[in-house]
């Protein structure tokens, strides 16, 4: 199918894109285009505009500074993947990025695309949770950042409003000894998540300082397993700690049955996978 008519606009600067989102009533902002463009062919989507951010200077930078990883909303999926300021600072961040949809998806779309848009089998939400990052959203007016465990608020529903745009997320940098990965259960290469779970370990003393724990792909949107973490503040990283903050996460997320497999299994995957991503954190911060 074709999308419906549309006006296309392609600003030079954020601030003109900004100009236009404050002065253009349904709009919306095109990135990477590999959610949008195809929800729009298929009619569930019918901006009366286009505002295209490809043109716009500064917004695909990477870096790290001050303790903090800078990674400008455009930048495309396989661009952090190759990342070498990523790969040291985030090994969360670096396990999810090869695994996003398929190299055609990964060499267009961009991280900020795929934040805004708010789906909730989007692996970088979870991977955001899990990381304690935080995006800065810019209007007009002004900008505000907003933590990743507050971004999103329901299905394909996130914190930015229609005229903000999501211009960079921040992820801090540990500074103990830590570790993270992403695992993720698909049905073949490139398919959306059945399940998927972030985890990020940082240790202290021996003992777990701080845990956080994402999910994909089992609820309305990306689930931030804050109980499971509460459970691994100041434990033992052994393998009862790691039982336990499994059963909690499982208990967090609410599956549906479906082509993917049951609500039943798709909690089990949880309990596993959140057993298995902790081990394998807490030898990469032991490393």
């Amino acid at each position: 199918m074709l999308p419906a008519r549309f006006e296309y606009h392609r600003p030079g600067t954020l601030e003109e894109a900004l100009g236009l989102l404050k002065s253009l009533e349904d709009a919306k902002v095109l990135a990477g285009g590999q959610s949008l463009i195809p929800v729009m062919k298929l009619r569930f989507s019918a901006p009366a505009y286009l505002v295209d951010l490809n043109r716009v200077p500064g917004l695909d930078g990477i870096e790290e500074a001050g303790g903090v990883l800078r990674i400008g909303a455009m930048a495309r999926h396989n661009q952090i993947a190759g990342s070498d300021v990523v790969e040291a600072s985030s090994g969360l961040l670096a396990s999810t990025a090869p695994q996003i949809a398929d190299p055609l998806v990964r060499n267009l779309g961009t991280i900020g695309g795929s934040l805004a848009h708010g789906d909730p089998a989007g692996d970088w939400g979870s991977a955001m949770i899990a990381a304690g990052a935080s995006v800065v959203l810019h209007r007009a007016s002004g900008e505000r950042e907003v933590p990743a465990s507050e971004l999103f608020v329901d299905l394909f529903t996130t914190a930015v409003e229609p005229d903000e745009v999501l211009a960079e997320v921040r992820v801090p940098v540990p500074t103990a000894p830590s570790g993270g990965t992403y695992l993720k259960l698909e049905r073949k290469i490139g398919d959306f998540a059945t399940v998927g779970v972030a985890v990020q370990v940082e240790m202290s003393n021996g003992t777990i300082g701080r845990a956080g724990i994402g999910l994909t792909g089992v609820g309305s949107t990306n689930i931030h397993a804050a109980e499971a973490e509460a459970s691994l503040a100041g434990a033992e990283p052994n393998e009862a700690a790691f039982v336990e903050a499994g059963r909690l996460a499982a208990a967090a997320a609410n599956p549906v049955t479906d082509v993917r497999g049951s609500a039943e299994y798709k909690r089990h995957v949880i309990d596993v996978y959140v057993r298995r991503g902790l081990a394998r954190a807490v030898e990469m911060a032991r490393t």
